[in-house]
């Protein structure tokens, strides 16, 4: 079953973020908690691990802004 790969809220007043990269390509093997992306927020720049092992599938377009919560891609 796949995990989806969400935009987290990092701070308290956080609603958007900007995906400032991604830290492995399309179709990579990723195990859990190693760093999957990199978001900006007002305040700063985060790495994300990743939620879980698998392969990733990349759906989110880095420089873009996305709300908390949306769906960037999946691990499978």
């Amino acid at each position: 079953m796949a995990t989806d790969i969400i935009l987290p809220k990092i701070g308290f007043s956080m609603t958007e973020g900007v995906l400032a990269e991604w830290l492995v390509e399309d179709g990579a093997t990723i195990k859990e908690g190693e760093p999957l992306y990199s978001i900006e927020s007002d305040k700063s720049t985060n790495e994300v691990e990743a939620p879980a092992s698998g392969t990733v599938h990349i759906t989110g377009v880095p420089g873009e802004t996305y709300e908390v919560g949306t769906v960037i891609g999946s691990i499978e």
